[in-house]
């Protein structure tokens, strides 16, 4: 019974879990904490993931490692193989400007959205990697020179995990490939043309693997040596982007559309073709198994009963219990939950917003629904846009952090007019880092299948109104903005 290990760098934390890469059970775990803020040295995250790793009994008596991680982060390379700045994550916006730019360039009247979608699967905004070596290129000058190579956060974990070898050993996948602005879906191949488009010259950039192919070995001294830093032999997988990570984690097929409730709101089908969506909507992004992973994205998710929460003064079990006391569509009360910019529709200057408030309706039960039912709605947005595209919609997966409060497991079959399946609390991402390092290990011709159990399933009779309230306030915000949505 070979155990593995799987890694989550998210935003906020490392996780690490043990499994046993026949059965999936898990054997122990740890996790250490990340610094805020929406630029971060990576040396922090290389200091949390040492630590999970500790706080997981070690690495010696594993078979293979695998690291998801945030997609899109830029982490800028020396010749030396030195951090030249702090990464700038996927939810950092100043880059807004150059991710517009870069679209105008290519066209106007649509001709650039098309362009960009064609070419990368993908229009860019703000979060992408490219967008933001074009802001790094314009304001800082000085550091751009220095920089000789681009990776993302999960490659550069890597990386560091082989030891930190030369440059050319840097490694990546598909799927975190995929949401770069320079790697094409449709071909599996770079375009440098579009790295030098926004950088203004090509640099280094990983190795693309495929999804079962190793990335080196571990180097037991980069985890600072003693008994548990791990063994001589542990493969490492190739890693993802966690997206891409948190679909393999649950079992995700054709049919399901996984919607994931953490500090973004995702929602992404596995699919067996392309997309290419020109309004910028879907992602086109690839997966982690041979497939892509058509994706939407919001900022604003488990933030937003967060928010609610502190507002009202209360817990987030006794928010979901004030939701769920007051009746579907809180009596008129809309909430257009763009709290700190967005992504999806990309108004990364919005702020929030509340509409129809009344004097039957200005109470902290409708408050707390509100919130509920707008950040449910802003995620039904993106299961259309999915299905726009092609994507079957036979049930909703929910998962993240926000899928344990009981308002949101039960209003969102009413949202989404499907049923709605619940695994048991997990860690879906470091999981599926896991299954893809026992794939390394296995040698199989595809993932283990790891059984869940006490998964749960909700229904419930759509609510139309909810969602058409949503659409007409979420309009007039759209308006309020201006400008398209890029």
């Amino acid at each position: 019974m070979p155990l593995v290990a799987g890694v989550d760098s998210s935003t906020q934390s490392c996780k690490v879990v043990i499994r046993d890469a026949e059965t999936g059970a898990l054997v122990r775990q740890g996790r250490a904490p990340h610094p805020g803020g929406t630029e971060v040295d990576p040396r922090a995250w290389w200091d949390a993931l040492r630590a999970a790793v500790e706080a997981a009994g070690g690495l010696a008596d594993v078979a293979a490692v695998s690291v998801a991680g945030q997609q899109h982060g830029m982490v800028c390379l020396d010749e030396a193989g030195e951090v030249v700045r702090p990464a700038l994550l996927w939810n950092d916006t100043r880059s807004a400007d150059a991710a517009r730019d870069l679209v105008e360039e290519a066209g106007g009247d649509g001709t650039g959205r098309r362009f960009w979608a064609e070419a990368t699967g993908s229009v860019p905004v703000a979060s992408f990697t490219a967008t933001k070596l074009r802001w790094l290129a314009r304001h800082e000058p000085a550091n751009a020179d220095r920089v000789a190579a681009v990776c993302l956060p999960h490659d550069w974990l890597t990386w560091r995990l082989a030891g930190a070898p030369e440059l050319t050993a840097l490694r990546t996948d598909r799927g975190d490939a995929s949401g770069t602005g320079y790697w094409s879906p449709r071909t599996g191949e770079y375009r440098l043309d579009l790295l030098e488009r926004a950088f203004g010259r090509r640099v280094r950039v990983p190795a693309v693997l495929g999804p079962a192919d190793p990335a080196g070995m571990l180097d037991p001294a980069a985890l600072g040596g003693g008994a548990g830093a791990g063994a001589a032999g542990v493969l490492l997988g190739p890693g993802t982007g966690d997206n891409a990570a948190a679909a393999l984690g649950v079992g995700a097929g054709p049919g399901d559309i996984v919607v994931s409730v953490g500090t973004s709101g995702t929602v992404f089908a596995v699919a067996d073709a392309p997309a290419a969506d020109p309004t910028g909507a879907v992602a086109g992004f690839a997966d982690a198994t041979g497939r892509f992973l058509p994706l939407v994205c919001t900022l604003n998710a488990a933030r937003v009963l967060d928010a609610a929460a502190g507002m009202l003064r209360v817990g987030l079990d006794e928010l979901a219990e004030l939701a769920l006391a007051a009746p579907p569509g809180a009596d008129g009360l809309v909430m257009v939950p763009y709290l700190e910019g967005e992504r999806t529709p990309n108004r990364p200057l919005a702020t929030g917003s509340v509409h129809g408030l009344t004097p039957p309706n200005a109470t902290a039960g409708h408050l707390a629904r509100a919130a509920v039912e707008g950040m449910l709605c802003a995620l039904a947005d993106g299961l259309d846009a999915l299905t726009a595209q092609g994507a079957r919609a036979d049930r909703v997966v929910l998962v993240g952090g926000g899928a344990r409060s009981a308002a949101v497991r039960r209003i969102a079959p009413q949202v989404f007019g499907c049923p709605v399946v619940v695994p048991p609390p997990g860690e879906y991402v470091a999981d599926g880092a896991a299954r893809q390092a026992a794939w390394i290990a296995l040698g199989g011709a595809a993932p283990p299948e790891w059984p869940f159990v006490d998964t749960r399933e909700y229904a419930a009779d759509p609510v139309p109104a909810v969602r058409a309230r949503y659409a007409q306030a979420r309009e007039r915000t759209v308006d309020r903005l201006g400008g398209p949505e890029e």
